[in-house]
């Protein structure tokens, strides 16, 4: 029976081989140290964090996710260890909440291989700490026990480490913060969740145990019912503030297009991402209902058959409901594997350990005993998972087809009937998702716009997954094509004059890749060449942005000049970094910190190693833009349990048409707009 604990209270744990599994319901640091019978940490070796994630006994999550797995061994616990101190802390990098008030309580529970709770303590009544301890296992009388500790830190990691008596705390805070946003750039931009009744606004309680099984949520433990990305008051119904929300007065919003009106963030806040134009005349509509199922089996599945105020919302929840589903029952098959085979181990050892049944026929017989128990929850586990990948795999087939342009692949028949839009959609599709286990569902990888991160293409040769692309000039090829189709989908999803594009190719390198964009007519000019065109580019996007936000600043955003170009601004860098100096290098590093607030984004084709040179000047550019390949790529992960998704760019079939059939749309539209 789980024991509920509350802030100091202890209960002793009957086995040594545990998880620690941790619901946060935003991005958060996992870690854990290790301490003598004080509690002093010894040295940064007694530490576990995502830079250094396994010691003796122990191993904790490689980056920061909205859940986690902790794997325990307390058996394997060096012996001047007498204290494990489960730790969580927000991250300093990106738009995430400073402290834990701000967030819902985050839900930890102390379980056995096979899921069942032992033990668990949800984090309430913290308020401007950003640093935690939230549980402690420590030695007493030959066993061991776990307390609710509680323990917050407002000055974050460094200080609860130095609490701890660690030396080097404030170094080895750095160090975490700085391993954890080398794995925020690497990780999908975190969605809605989606509960069990169908609404993906707010994240549900999965099943618990192995076989987790009803629902397609695999993961095990608790969930915190509202979501740090939801709009603001929105799990209870609440009108939201004053331009915070999308029921809130609009204000004006320079970065958009001239006369749009947005809602604004509060300074320094997390950016809005509520629809410009939605409306709140009417309650959000009904679900279509699904049709009767057969007896015994699932309903079938219906596209938009989530929440929100249009089909194009209730899709876009509904894709994103998928691809957390698939997250979490793939790690629920993965966690009952991993039981099955830690539990083969353990029968093993007890036969090893016995001389008498080491060898013979009673040897023989245990060992074939402990094999067919680990197949046999193996085989349990694979079909609880093809039976919820079968579920996913259906909806797929009745999504994929309903998605509007903005959400469809290339080859979808939405785009033969395209025509520029009047109003700018919710998301764009980045490309698709998967995973190893369910190759077979690709989930499309819906990003909101505007976009809140610029994009980085990887030219280089790691980009390649499976080895096949080696040339470095194929995959400069590959790397500016796949460029131009995302530039030329968001042309194609913006109102006329809404979206302007500029490119810059310091050695016309890319000329034939660009042809589509540049012969199509849909550039604000020729693609920039030498140092000078570069520079004049960086510098007209740099005063662009100086301009709106001193006008955002000063309180007066209509006091901008006349004829200031006020559409969203892409800027497609190809071949970084041949052709630029330190001047237009820190023109882009501000440029991809400061853009996306006022609508200006950047978009960079390039090869990481080739920039070297530079040092680490140009790390804090490479972690503050997303990173995508030309080539499918598992370098992906998710904010749910980090599993690493193999990435597919939105590619043009070949021989296809529809590419140059958009853009020439866009073309006509972009001369009589001007008109």
């Amino acid at each position: 029976m789980t024991a509920e604990l509350t802030r100091g209270q202890n209960h002793p744990l009957p086995r040594a081989r545990l998880e620690i599994r941790v619901s946060a319901g935003t991005p958060v640091v996992a870690g854990a140290t290790l301490g003598d019978e004080n509690g002093t940490i010894h040295g940064v070796e007694w530490v576990a964090h995502p830079g250094a994630p396994v010691l003796p006994g122990l191993e904790v999550s490689r980056q920061a996710a909205a859940d986690h797995r902790l794997a325990v061994d307390l058996d394997a616990v060096p012996d001047a260890v007498h204290r494990v101190s489960v730790l969580l802390a927000l991250p300093v990098a990106g738009q995430g909440p400073a402290r834990f008030g701000a967030v819902a309580a985050p839900f930890t529970a102390v379980t056995g291989l096979d899921g069942e709770e032992v033990a668990s303590y949800t984090l309430t009544g913290l308020e401007s700490e950003s640093a935690v301890v939230a549980l402690e296992l420590y030695r007493r009388q030959g066993g061991w026990k776990v307390r609710a500790v509680g323990q917050g830190y407002a000055g974050g990691l460094a200080e609860l480490l130095a609490d701890q008596r660690l030396p080097e705390a404030h170094q080895l805070a750095g160090g975490i913060h700085e391993a954890v946003a080398r794995g925020l750039a690497r990780s999908v931009p975190a969605p809605p969740a989606r509960t069990a009744d169908g609404d993906r606004s707010r994240p549900a309680a999965p099943a618990h145990g192995p076989d987790h099984g009803t629902a397609p949520q695999g993961a095990t433990g608790r969930v915190p019912s509202a979501s740090p990305y939801d709009p603001p008051a929105a799990a209870s119904g609440a009108q939201p503030a004053d331009g915070q929300g999308e029921h809130g007065t609009q204000r004006p919003y320079p970065g958009g297009p001239a006369g749009a009106d947005r809602p604004s963030a509060p300074a320094g806040g997390a950016i809005d991402y509520s629809h410009p134009r939605r409306q709140s005349a009417a309650p959000p509509p009904p679900p279509p209902a699904a049709p009767p199922a057969e007896p015994g089996r699932p309903a079938r599945p219906v596209a938009g058959d989530a929440t929100g105020w249009s089909m194009e919302e209730r899709l876009y929840n509904q894709v994103w409901g998928m691809f957390e589903d698939l997250a979490r029952t793939t790690a629920a098959y993965r966690s009952a594997v991993d039981f099955a085979d830690s539990r083969r181990e353990k029968e093993l050892d007890q036969v090893l350990s016995d001389p008498r049944s080491r060898i013979g026929g009673q040897g023989d017989a245990a060992r074939e005993a402990a094999r067919e128990r680990y197949e046999q929850l193996v085989s349990r586990a694979g079909e609880v998972l093809d039976r919820d990948v079968a579920q996913l795999l259906a909806e797929a087939e009745v999504v994929e087809p309903a998605l509007p342009a903005a959400y469809a692949r290339w080859d979808n028949p939405v785009w033969h009937a395209y025509r520029v839009p009047m109003e700018i959609p919710m998301a764009l599709r980045l490309g698709d998702l998967h995973l190893p286990e369910a190759d077979r569902i690709r989930v499309p990888m819906l990003v909101r716009l505007p976009l809140e991160r610029g994009l980085w293409i990887d030219s280089g040769r790691s980009a390649s997954s499976d080895g096949a692309v080696t040339d470095s000039h194929e995959m400069r090829r590959l790397g500016l094509e796949t460029a131009v189709a995302h530039a030329a989908r968001l042309l194609a999803v913006y109102p006329a004059g809404e979206f302007t594009v500029h490119v810059i190719d310091p050695a016309g390198a890319g000329t034939q890749a660009l042809a589509p964009l540049a012969q199509g007519g849909v550039l604000a000019a020729p693609p920039a060449r030498g140092a000078a065109g570069t520079a004049d580019v960086l510098g007209r996007l740099t005063e662009r942005v100086d301009l709106v936000q001193m006008a955002l600043r000063g309180g007066a955003p209509d006091a901008l000049p006349p004829g200031l170009d006020t559409s969203q601004q892409l800027l497609i860098v190809n071949d970084f970094p041949h052709g630029f100096d330190d001047r237009a290098v820190n023109q882009l590093r501000y440029l991809a910190d400061e853009g996306p607030a006022v609508g200006v984004h950047l978009m960079m084709v390039a090869d990481r190693e080739e920039s070297a040179g530079y040092g680490p000047l140009l790390d804090p550019l490479w972690r503050s833009l997303l990173r995508l390949t030309p080539v499918p790529d598992d370098h992906l992960a998710d904010p749910w349990v980090g599993h690493a998704w193999t990435y597919e760019p939105p590619l043009v079939p070949p021989g296809s048409q529809v590419l140059q059939q958009v853009l020439a749309q866009v073309a006509a539209a972009r001369i009589s707009w001007h008109r």
